[in-house]
């Protein structure tokens, strides 16, 4: 702390070189993301320099020794496995993070929430070892006979179920604090009114934690998008685009895990999957972006 009788342009000094300081590790961040985007696009050239960048994104033709790479298929795998996990994540997670912000006794939450932390540390291997283990048999003989279908296991149902587990720790947490933050006042005069329990949650807590819940799920999305290993030992791994979600898939993440190390050797195929890298990184930022306009959105409406 400085004396009080310090002169205040040295003040002044002082806080500025603090700042500049400060700056430092902060523009570090936007750097790493602009070199890491630089990298794999100068690394994607050769690939792109073979088609036009649409044949690439919207071909599914997946033949490399001929030199014909389409990347549509693992995009479709990426985005439909991605989408399927959510939307068996969500709704459990918002039902469980509500029951431990408003209706759980404190007895309850010393039990689950350490469950939940727990869950949280599972090495992505392990969950993908559940999967291979129990999830894939129970839909190969199973889910599938009684869907009068036939499915080796391995597929995007397969890849959502594990991924939808991963999931579940980060959604329940963030929106379990979203709605511990909500002020105690707005539920008292809530329930002051007339209103039940349920009829103030899903007029005051929910609505007030609308941005937190859609900031959950950007996070958890974010999350499953970019998840390999998991997804690659239950997903399959065949180049097509699945027609259901008993149909194998391959995801971007599994196809760089799968070949990058034995095909460092092939220039042109090293280039195609650090260009499959490059649409993985791209996709996260703009998917990011949007949302972060939609939860701007979403913040304006709740406070008018």
């Amino acid at each position: 702390m400085l004396p009080e009788h310090t002169p205040f342009i040295l003040r002044r000094s002082l806080d500025r070189q603090v700042n500049r300081l400060f700056l430092i590790p902060a523009l570090l961040i936007p750097v790493i993301v602009a070199v890491i985007a630089l990298v794999l696009f100068l690394r994607s050239l050769p690939v792109m320099a073979t088609a036009t960048l649409p044949s690439l994104l919207l071909s599914s033709v997946w033949r490399p020794m001929a030199g014909e790479f389409g990347f549509f298929p693992f995009i479709m795998g990426s985005v439909i496995v991605s989408i399927l996990a959510m939307v068996l994540a969500i709704p459990v997670s918002l039902l469980s993070a509500i029951y431990l912000s408003e209706f759980a006794t404190p007895a309850v939450r010393r039990v689950l929430q350490p469950s939940i932390e727990i869950l949280a540390g599972v090495p992505s291997v392990i969950f993908g070892l559940f999967g291979v283990l129990v999830v894939v048999p129970f839909i190969r003989d199973n889910l599938a006979p009684a869907l009068h279908s036939q499915s080796t296991g391995y597929c995007v149902l397969a890849g959502g179920i594990i991924l939808a587990m991963m999931v579940f720790p980060l959604l329940i947490s963030v929106m379990t604090e979203v709605f511990s933050a909500v002020p105690a006042g707005m539920r008292e005069a809530s329930l002051a009114c007339g209103a039940t329990r349920w009829e103030m949650v899903k007029h005051v807590t929910l609505r007030a934690g609308l941005a937190g819940i859609a900031a959950a799920v950007i996070l958890a999305f974010a999350r499953a998008f970019g998840e390999t290993m998991a997804v690659l030992m239950v997903v399959g791994n065949v180049v097509q685009v699945p027609g259901s979600v008993l149909d194998p898939a391959y995801p971007i993440p599994a196809l760089i895990a799968n070949n990058y190390g034995e095909m460092m050797s092939i220039p042109l195929y090293d280039s195609t999957l650090l260009f499959s890298a490059l649409i993985l990184f791209l996709v996260l930022i703009v998917f990011i972006v949007l949302t972060r306009i939609v939860l701007d959105r979403v913040k304006l409406r709740v406070i008018l």
